[in-house]
C-alpha cells in the first residue's frame, strides 16, 4: 500500500514539472515575438524619418514661399581664390652695411631710420688705426714703385709695382671707395678717417650705430631696403592650393587706398603646408615706384584661375549640406519634387561643379529649398506614425507644403 502511494505521487510531481516547462516554455515564445514586433516596429520608425520623401508644389504655392528654379548647364568656370596677405620687404634688395674693421665713429652722415639714401652716398666716416696703418703702406709703396721706375730696373719695378697693387687690394677689401684709394695715393699723406659709403639705394630701415660709438667688424650699422619692389605674403587654404601656380596674375587692394586695385604676379609658391592653419604661402611681387605699398600693410588678393574646362554647374543654394551628404531637389515635368543626392566639386561663385548625380538640363530648386526639406521629411515621419512603413496616406506628404500654406492663409 505504501509502495503505490509512493509511485503515484511520484508521478504526480513528474505531471507537474512538465507542465510548468510548457508553460514557461509559451511565455517566452510569445515574449520573443512581442519583442522582434516592436524591434522592428522602431528600425521602420528610424529607415522612414531618415529617407526624406518627394514633395509636390503647385505654382501658387511655390510663388507664396519663395521656391525658384534653376536647370543644371555645362560651362567653362572660372573660379577666384580670395585670400589676405601682408606687405613685406623684397629680400633680393636688402643690403646690409657691416663694416670689416676695428674703428669709431668721428661723423654720421646718415643718422636716422627712413632716411633715403642712394648707392655711393657717404654714411659715416671711421677712424681706425688698422686703416691709418694701411694708408702708410699703400703711400710708402707707391714712393718705392716711383723710385725703381726711375732707376730702370725691370725686377725691382715689377716688385714695387706687385707691393702698390697689394696695398691697394687690401683697402678695396675693407671696402674703402676706389676713388679714396686714388686720393690718398695723390696726396701722398694719410687721412685719420675713411668714409664708408652706401652699397645700395633705398631707405634705410634699420640704424644701429650713433656717433662716437665704437664698431667692430661685423656689426650691423645700417639695413637698407629699395622698396621700389615689394612682396605680398598671402596664405591659400590647402584645398585651394591646385588652382594656384607661378606666373599667375593677382589682384591686391589695400585699406589705406578704398576702391583701388594694383595688379602683381605670383612669383613663388612656398613647398610646405601649415599643420596648425592647413593653409599654404604664396608670394605677389608689385611694382612700388611712388613708395605708396608699405611693408606691414594689410592686403587683400584674388586671384583669378583659368576657365580651363567646362563643369556642369548649378546654383550653390540649390544643394542642402547635411553633413554627410549634399542633396538637391529635382522637379518633373509634372511638378513632383524629389530628393537626390549628388556629388559636388569646386565652388566658383555663386555656383557649384556637380560631378556626379545630376544631368545637364534637369531643374533644381535653387531657392527655400530648405523648406521643401523640411516638408519632405515630416512627410516621411507622418507616413511612419501611421503604420504605413512606405507609404504616405492620402493628402499627407505628396502636398503637405501647399496645403499647409492654404491653412496657414485660412487661419
Amino acid at each position: 500500500m505504501n509502495t503505490r502511494k509512493q509511485i503515484g505521487l511520484s508521478l504526480g510531481l513528474v505531471a507537474l514539472a512538465l507542465a510548468a516547462v510548457a508553460l514557461y516554455a509559451l511565455g517566452g515564445q510569445d515574449q520573443a515575438t512581442s519583442q522582434e514586433a516592436m524591434e522592428g516596429h522602431d528600425h521602420a520608425v528610424a529607415a522612414g524619418a531618415d529617407a526624406a520623401r518627394p514633395v509636390t508644389l503647385d505654382a501658387e504655392a511655390a510663388r507664396r514661399i519663395g521656391v525658384t528654379y534653376a536647370a543644371a548647364v555645362r560651362r567653362p568656370v572660372a573660379r577666384t581664390v580670395s585670400t589676405v596677405g601682408n606687405v613685406t620687404y623684397d629680400e633680393t634688395r636688402l643690403a646690409n652695411v657691416s663694416p670689416k674693421i676695428e674703428g669709431w665713429v668721428e661723423r654720421l652722415y646718415v643718422d636716422f631710420t627712413g632716411a633715403p639714401v642712394r648707392r655711393g652716398q657717404p654714411l659715416l666716416a671711421v677712424y681706425s688705426p688698422m686703416l691709418v696703418s694701411a694708408q702708410e703702406e699703400l703711400i710708402l709703396a707707391r714712393r718705392l714703385a716711383a723710385e725703381a721706375e726711375a732707376a730702370g730696373g725691370e725686377r725691382a719695378t715689377a716688385n714695387a709695382e706687385e707691393l702698390l697693387e697689394s696695398a691697394r687690394r687690401r683697402l678695396r677689401y675693407w671696402d674703402i671707395p676706389a676713388e679714396e684709394i686714388d686720393r690718398i695715393e695723390e696726396s701722398r699723406a694719410p687721412q685719420k678717417t675713411l668714409v664708408l659709403n652706401s652699397p645700395a639705394s633705398g631707405i634705410v630701415v634699420e640704424k644701429n650705430v650713433v656717433q662716437g660709438a665704437r664698431i667692430m667688424p661685423g656689426m650691423d650699422l645700417y639695413r637698407i631696403a629699395d622698396l621700389s619692389t615689394v612682396w605680398v605674403e598671402g596664405e591659400v587654404f590647402e584645398k585651394d592650393l591646385s588652382l594656384v601656380r607661378l606666373g599667375q596674375m593677382a589682384r591686391v587692394s589695400f585699406e589705406a587706398y578704398p576702391g583701388e586695385v594694383f595688379s602683381g604676379r605670383i612669383t613663388y609658391v612656398y613647398p610646405t603646408v601649415s599643420v596648425e592653419s592647413r593653409t599654404g604661402r604664396i608670394r605677389v611681387e608689385l611694382a612700388n615706384p611712388d613708395l605708396r605699398l608699405r611693408p606691414g600693410m594689410y592686403a587683400k588678393l584674388e586671384l583669378e584661375s583659368d576657365a580651363d574646362r567646362a563643369a556642369l554647374v548649378i546654383p550653390r543654394s540649390a544643394v542642402h549640406f547635411t553633413g554627410e551628404r549634399s542633396m538637391v531637389f529635382v522637379r518633373a515635368e509634372d511638378g513632383l519634387l524629389s530628393p537626390r543626392e549628388i556629388t559636388t566639386g569646386l565652388i566658383a561663385g555663386g555656383d557649384i561643379e556637380v560631378l556626379a548625380g545630376l544631368a545637364e538640363g534637369e531643374v533644381v530648386v535653387s531657392s527655400a529649398n530648405f523648406l521643401i526639406d523640411a516638408e519632405a521629411n515630416m512627410g516621411s515621419s507622418m507616413a511612419t506614425m501611421n503604420g504605413t512603413g512606405g507609404s504616405a496616406p492620402s493628402g499627407e506628404g505628396s502636398s503637405g507644403a501647399a496645403n499647409g500654406e492654404d491653412a496657414g492663409h485660412g487661419g
